[in-house]
């Protein structure tokens, strides 16, 4: 895999709350190759530098990077309008394990920015998952992410948003996502669990999931870590034993609750 960016066009550039912007991204020449669910790539805005962001959606015209604007790479980003360029380096990363989905009952849980890494999970397993339960927690209403796709998803997935900051008009749940888990009543023993999110949330989640039965090893959570290289090779995204642009950032419950449970590693 070569280790220089390859130029992508901006082919739509839609903005989702008020910090974060779904890039449509086509090749401008030979693509990369193909994209899991789950795997990242390195995102080049010219002249500024390169961040590590998650594919959102994954289409046989090119691909979806939702970037909310945190820093000086990601705003330069998220100022890049249809017509403009990026490099792509990628893809890189372990990605979600669908093996076993086929008819079974599963839970996507995302906290904030988490559902766009998510997001072609869901794409993927609608009308193949026994039951699809998608649950969301957000920061404030203003702050939810495709809520337009999850009107569309909730015909044939279970789907429950909740926020901490509710608004006047907001008439869903208030709380953090793990008070939706008592709506779905999945198979414990048979389940699989998707989480993606802010770390406390991550953990708390991959905990009650355990405390209801679901086994350690059909509860995968993505990690992150400040990965600058890609490729294992710089140590940054180092977690323990594991360099997530390596070994994660995908990981299952089996080795991820022991590594979340050490304080500021």
């Amino acid at each position: 895999m070569s280790a220089v960016p390859v130029p992508y066009r901006v082919a739509s550039a839609r903005p989702e709350t008020a910090d974060s912007v779904s890039l449509g991204l086509v090749a401008d020449g030979p693509p990369l190759p193909a994209f899991s669910p789950g795997q990242f790539a390195m995102v080049y805005a010219f002249g500024v530098g390169e961040v590590p962001i998650s594919v959102s959606a994954i289409d046989d015209g090119g691909l979806t990077f939702t970037v909310r604007s945190v820093g000086a790479v990601s705003g330069a980003l998220c100022r890049l309008g249809p017509g403009g360029f990026v490099g792509l380096r990628g893809p890189y990363g372990a990605g979600w394990n669908l093996d076993g989905t086929q008819g079974a009952d599963v839970l996507v849980v995302a906290g904030g920015i988490g559902l766009a890494p998510l997001r072609p999970v869901v794409h993927r397993l609608l009308g193949t998952a026994g039951n699809l339960a998608v649950l969301v927690g957000t920061r404030t209403p203003a702050d939810l992410l495709y809520p337009d796709e999850l009107a569309v998803w909730s015909a044939s997935a279970r789907v429950e948003v909740t926020v901490d900051r509710p608004d006047e008009a907001w008439p869903g749940s208030v709380g953090v996502v793990t008070s939706l888990l008592d709506r779905v009543r999945p198979g414990p023993r048979t389940a699989a669990a998707l989480v993606c999110g802010p770390e406390v949330m991550m953990r708390r989640t991959a905990d009650a999931l355990l405390a209801r039965g679901v086994p350690a090893e059909r509860i995968q959570l993505s990690l992150e870590r400040n990965m600058r290289c890609g490729t294992g090779h710089c140590g940054h995204c180092q977690l323990g034993p594991l360099l997530l642009c390596r070994d994660g950032p995908v990981v299952d419950c089996t080795v991820s609750r022991q590594l979340l449970s050490v304080r500021e590693l």
